[in-house]
């Protein structure tokens, strides 16, 4: 298979802040949805696309906590959405269709690390269902929008733990193997790339692209769940690697959305504001694995995905 991984120059590096990415940048009458874009990474991502002129609306399970964070900040809307929950993504989803706009960006942002086995109304695990199926259904049923803005890009935060496990197809929701919280992780993560190719690969062709990314080590709420034993596991895993501010972790995600220099490209796995290498060593500590941009699985995925959220998703 010939990898669409091929490299790009965009002078930015690990460094790099969001801000920075988009300064003197014009995204005035753009649309942007970001889901958990009132807390870090997706809080800075907010930040610098409202700065830079679009409109943004937040996707929060606690409206409240979210207006705190987000107060002062113009071009920013907040409404309800919990990616736990179908019924709240599809009522999200309407409310942003009944409004007749399109939608230029959609930063499917939110999302959990290394929680206890719980499962959604449906019996699904809960970090594939969030991070994974939530943003599934909450694209599909946002399709027509993103149709609207004829050229839009999709971003789907995956993460360096995309190394730690392929996807199970045979037993996604660990109904009979063991569950283990940073296996459940690891798929999750690789599903956000191998959906980052799916999608591009049907709506690519009508300017729409799907992009997947590491946005680094950075320490947020995400990591909430893990106790002092967890990040003891992460360091004798991830030695040498090096910690990012919030500010530079969001760099990757807002390259992701507004980049010139990804224009007309899709399906791809980004870091440090590039496209990653393929790297398949077993101790590597950066580029994306190979079984997370295979085409066949991410058409699996999608198969599996579209029966889950009981819509088919196609291009008419």
């Amino acid at each position: 298979m010939s990898s669409p991984q091929r490299p790009i120059h965009s002078g930015y590096g690990a460094a790099t802040t969001a801000r920075e990415v988009v300064a003197g940048r014009d995204l005035g009458g753009r649309v942007a949805v970001v889901t958990g874009g009132h807390a870090g990474l997706g809080l800075e991502t907010t930040q610098a696309l409202a700065e830079a002129g679009a409109t943004v609306i937040v996707g929060a399970r606690s409206l409240d906590r979210a207006r705190v964070a987000l107060a002062g900040i113009k071009g920013v809307e907040v409404a309800a959405l919990d990616l736990f929950d179908a019924p709240s993504i599809d009522t999200f989803a309407a409310r942003f269709q009944a409004s007749g706009r399109p939608l230029h960006i959609l930063v499917n942002n939110a999302g959990v690390m290394a929680a206890p086995i719980l499962r959604d109304a449906r019996g699904f695990e809960s970090q594939l269902a969030v991070n994974h199926i939530g943003h599934f259904q909450l694209t599909a049923r946002l399709w027509p929008a993103l149709l609207r803005a004829r050229g839009a890009r999709v971003v789907a935060l995956s993460s360096r733990g995309h190394a730690r496990a392929a996807l199970d197809f045979d037993d996604p929701h660990f109904e009979r193997r063991p569950y283990d919280k940073w296996i459940a992780y690891g798929q999750s993560k690789t599903a956000n790339v191998l959906f980052a190719v799916g999608l591009d690969r049907r709506l690519g062709p009508r300017g729409v692209h799907a992009l997947a990314l590491h946005p680094g080590a950075i320490m947020t709420d995400l990591a909430r769940h893990l106790e002092s034993e967890d990040f003891q596991f992460l360091q004798s895993r991830n030695r040498g690697m090096q910690f990012k501010s919030v500010e530079a972790g969001a760099a990757t995600s807002v390259f992701a959305a507004t980049a010139p220099e990804l224009e007309g490209r899709g399906g791809l796995y980004l870091e440090d504001c590039h496209v990653a290498q393929v790297n398949d060593a077993p101790d590597a500590l950066d580029g994306v694995k190979s079984y997370a941009i295979d085409p066949a699985l991410a058409e699996r995925l999608w198969s599996l995905s579209e029966a889950a959220v009981d819509q088919r998703v196609a291009v008419e």
